[in-house]
């Protein structure tokens, strides 16, 4: 009886914290997104147009196919694709967790394992590669900057950073894409609960000087940042 006590008493108490947990991290996931930095940023009037899009959960840089800093079909082939070709204008890149994208096409396929396992640290990461044929219209999900060259080379840096490389060369993962415009790729750095794939969007954002969240875990901190005045 002694023990069943015990043992009842140990799981309120994990139960009580991992709720404490929770609240704590919504909490911060609500407020500092309101602390902004780069406070003094103001849009270009004119320069390089690239989108921040949202599916309502995940984030993604819209960034144009080809530009005089970067051609980035050098670096995603349109012929590993399955129906894309030199025509298209636009590419959207989204880092996040390798066994979420692979494994989890839609919410009904997602499972505890792949979840705990990229809350935790414990599993590798990917980028998630979808050419657009003509550039995004803008509505509540999909936001226009307009970038100086000097921000637009630093974007490009900073996405160039999150590959893992092979010998200088961007690794294509052997894995169906959801359509036939898409294709992922090995990334660099870990995912967990502190670094998702909003935080990353987010990073980007304040790296290339956008008035953004200081720290943006869901998609809600990304995109109200970028729609606000």
């Amino acid at each position: 009886m002694r023990y069943l006590k015990l043992s009842l008493k140990y799981t309120l108490k994990s139960i009580l914290f991992l709720i404490a947990f929770i609240l704590l991290y919504l909490l911060f996931a609500w407020l500092l997104p309101k602390i902004k930095v780069n406070t003094d940023y103001k849009p270009a009037e004119k320069g390089v147009e690239v989108f921040v899009a949202s599916n309502g959960v995940h984030t993604d840089f819209v960034v144009p196919t080809k530009h005089d800093l970067k051609d980035w079909r050098k670096d995603f082939n349109p012929n590993e694709f399955e129906s894309v070709d030199t025509t298209f204008e636009y590419v959207s890149l989204g880092w996040g967790d390798k066994g979420f994208f692979l494994n989890t096409p839609t919410w009904s396929d997602l499972k505890f394992s792949t979840a705990f396992k990229a809350a935790f640290f414990m599993s590798s990461t990917a980028m998630h590669v979808t050419y657009k044929k003509r550039k995004p219209l803008e509505n509540e999900s999909c936001k226009k900057l307009i970038l100086t060259e000097e921000q637009y080379h630093k974007l490009i840096d900073y996405i160039s950073s999150s590959f893992k490389k092979e010998k200088e060369s961007i690794e294509l993962i052997n894995h169906p894409g959801y359509n036939e415009f898409d294709n992922f790729y090995e990334a660099a750095g870990t995912y967990s609960f502190i670094k998702t794939c909003n935080v990353w969007t987010g990073n980007g954002l304040q790296h290339i000087g956008i008035k953004v969240g200081y720290w943006t875990p869901l998609e809600s901190g990304v995109m109200e940042s970028v729609f606000e005045d």
